[in-house]
């Protein structure tokens, strides 16, 4: 793991996601930019002191050459560390597991899209929430035609932890979360914009095409917006509207999609994931619940304990591990880069989301103006 030391609330989580279906076993890091940091959070978490090193550089290349060496690399470092951690790895055949967004820059996703192209090893992008079974199982009846061409797509993802101005407080993660350096250009829209757009389109399979963006920086000096509403115009004719916030009072982990065709719509909220809402057109609501009447294999697949006891979000966050572990096994077994990541989010997700961010801020530049994705 590169990142993810004392602190650090994401790399808690992937390291649990990563243990929950035993695929893997943490064995180096350079968990943090402070080498007194790094040594300290890896003996917290039982790392052989010759594992632990002061950088992702020292790590890549030691690793490399150990008979023993890491099959896998996770990066959950602030965005602007991505692209060099990942392309350190992935130069030396070394698969990569990197938190969102792709990167800060433009620029460096372009050259990381590069060096995943150039590289022999997997290169997986934690959008965690298209793992949910319920988030599948959406996928497979839009798939299926259940609900018939699709019209109108609404996806939100409101936050209030921002409300005050915590990046002033000591707070870390609203620190970096905050500066143009080491965020990028997009504050909300890069942090959690990114998960709603990614989410909206693996469940439809639709392409953005145009959008049109206002956003707001509501806490005082803020750099990066911490509000944003964009319109959505999709290939094919349908509409969307988007809507992320971190300066929503009452509002936690907010995600919501729906999504409505000229026979039915589909509802999906993250705080209550186990369930899915069906209405076919002119007939009563439907609840489909996880592993429950009317769930199928794209959800039960994913789904591990009965119907009635919850999962949440680490299981969700586990299934992107897991997925990631077969495909790395697939390609060690000689399949195709292609074959093996399936539907995984890899490099083409990150480039979309880097392409909205993009397109978010030029349109906000210019007064909400249609800009093309």
């Amino acid at each position: 793991m590169v990142g993810g030391g004392a602190d650090a609330f994401i790399g808690g989580v992937h390291r649990i996601a990563s243990r929950i279906d035993g695929h893997y076993d943490l064995v180096a890091g350079a968990l943090s930019s402070t080498p007194e940091k790094a040594r300290e959070s890896a003996a917290a978490l039982g790392l052989d002191p010759e594992r632990s090193y002061d950088s992702f550089d020292a790590m890549a290349e030691a690793e490399a050459a150990r008979p023993d060496g890491i099959e896998a690399v996770s990066i959950v470092t602030p965005n602007h560390v991505h692209y060099r951690a990942a392309q350190a790895f992935l130069s030396r055949g070394i698969h990569v597991i990197c938190d969102k967004p792709l990167t800060a820059t433009f620029d460096d996703a372009e050259a990381m899209e590069r060096a995943v192209r150039d590289s022999d090893a997997l290169f997986v992008l934690t959008h965690n929430y298209t793992g949910y079974p319920m988030v599948r199982q959406a996928r497979a009846m839009v798939e299926d035609g259940q609900i018939g061409t699709i019209r109108v797509v609404q996806v939100e993802y409101p936050q209030d932890w921002m409300t005050s101005s915590v990046e002033n407080e000591g707070v870390k993660q609203a620190e970096w979360r905050t500066d143009p350096e080491r965020a990028g250009a997009g504050g909300a829209i890069g942090d959690i914009g990114t998960h709603a757009y990614n989410l909206a389109g693996f469940v439809t399979g639709l392409t953005g095409a145009e959008l049109a963006a206002d956003l707001s920086s509501f806490g005082a000096g803020r750099k990066l917006d911490d509000n944003a509403h964009i319109l959505l115009r999709y290939e094919g004719g349908a509409r969307g509207m988007l809507w992320c916030s971190q300066v929503a009072p009452g509002c936690e982990n907010g995600l919501r999609l729906r999504v409505y065709g000229d026979r039915g719509g589909l509802e999906w909220a993250q705080e209550d994931p186990n369930y899915l809402w069906f209405t076919p057109h002119g007939e009563p609501t439907r609840r489909i619940t996880r592993n429950g009447a009317g769930a199928t294999d794209p959800s039960t697949s994913v789904s591990r304990i009965p119907p009635g006891h919850p999962e949440g979000y680490l299981e969700g966050f586990a299934n992107i591990y897991t997925e990631a572990a077969a495909a790395i096994r697939a390609v060690q077994d000689g399949q195709s880069r292609e074959a093996a990541m399936g539907k995984l989010p890899g490099i083409a997700a990150g480039m979309e989301g880097m392409a909205f961010i993009r397109a978010c801020v030029t349109s906000a530049r210019d007064n909400a103006a249609w800009v093309a994705i």
